[in-house]
């Protein structure tokens, strides 16, 4: 089976994106599975389920990381696209966590940005571009082709990705997507997340809610400080 995890900020277009390349899948015959990794809310999994008849379910991660959370149930939520007989499993998250990344290996990395998103967005967004596959902007119908090259240099500047251009809602820049997914490889197993997740020595994911460096232990800095450990 081949596994599609796709991130990217808020409002970027990454349903869109991600509806238009299912409709050219289902046409070439494939099976697909869909699976939303969100914090509180999510509707995408009964928009996949009604407009292309596949398996689709979201899962809310709450109080834990959408990144951590993933971690954590894509294992069983491989198996459950297995299941359903799935040649491809689409996996949307939402991505928040800036000094993780959703990807696993042997996966197609997605991360989907909105070309007005403002030109400095590529190294904002950490790892969630520099350990994508793919870089796709969305809305380039918005942004004049002056606006469109800097962002894409941006990019480039940021992380070595393929860099494609989309408008979405009319499906453009869609089909050289596809042919990516389908040139891809299966996933192998063990299943392993890409690249190394931060450092996780952290009173303050624990909980502990006191403001100042001085209330907690682990990883620490000061306004004036680098990263320093302090143990308890």
């Amino acid at each position: 089976m081949k596994v599609i995890v796709c991130a990217g900020p808020p409002t970027s277009g990454k349903t869109t994106v991600l509806r238009q390349a299912t409709k050219r899948l289902v046409a070439h015959g494939y099976n697909l599975a869909y699976l939303k990794i969100d914090v509180q809310f999510a509707d995408e999994d009964e928009l996949f389920r009604t407009e292309f008849g596949i398996p689709a379910r979201s899962i809310f991660s709450g109080d834990l990381c959408p990144d951590h959370c993933s971690v954590l149930v894509l294992g069983d939520a491989v198996k459950w696209a297995q299941e359903h007989k799935a040649d491809i499993f689409i996996v949307e998250t939402a991505g928040l966590c800036l000094r993780c990344a959703p990807y696993m290996e042997g996966s197609l990395g997605l991360v989907v940005v909105e070309a007005t998103s403002g030109m400095n967005l590529p190294r904002k967004i950490g790892a969630m571009l520099s350990l994508a596959d793919v870089a796709i902007v969305t809305k380039i119908d918005l942004v004049s082709q002056a606006e469109k090259e800097v962002f894409r240099a941006n990019i480039s500047e940021a992380a070595e990705v393929d860099v494609l251009e989309a408008d979405a809602l009319r499906g453009i820049g869609i089909d050289r997507l596809v042919a990516r997914i389908e040139k891809m490889d299966e996933i192998v197993e063990p299943l392993m997340l890409r690249g190394s997740p931060p450092v996780a020595t952290c009173t303050i994911c624990a909980g502990k809610r006191e403001i100042g460096w001085e209330k907690h232990f682990g990883i620490l800095r000061t306004l004036d400080s680098d990263l320093f450990y302090r143990g308890q």
